[in-house]
């Protein structure tokens, strides 16, 4: 298993904060998923061998929201 936590922009309101958090948990070999709204950001535990950093990235784009690996 592998954890990795994203900046996220654009969130202002609960709303937002379920859409990316369900966007981010239908990514295939997904564990776990969670978002901060105050923070904006996302944590998420899933199995390398399934999916990636930039699955992640592009699940909350198209769910209309900014993401980055925080670092």
């Amino acid at each position: 298993m592998a954890s990795l936590t994203l900046k996220v922009t654009g969130m202002t309101c609960d709303h937002c904060r379920k859409t990316v958090e369900q966007a981010l948990k239908e990514v295939g070999g997904t564990f776990g998923a969670a978002v901060f709204l105050e923070e904006g950001e996302a944590e998420v535990d899933y199995d390398p061998n399934r999916s990636s950093v930039d699955l992640y990235v592009r699940a909350v784009e198209g769910a209309g929201y900014g993401a980055k690996i925080k670092g």
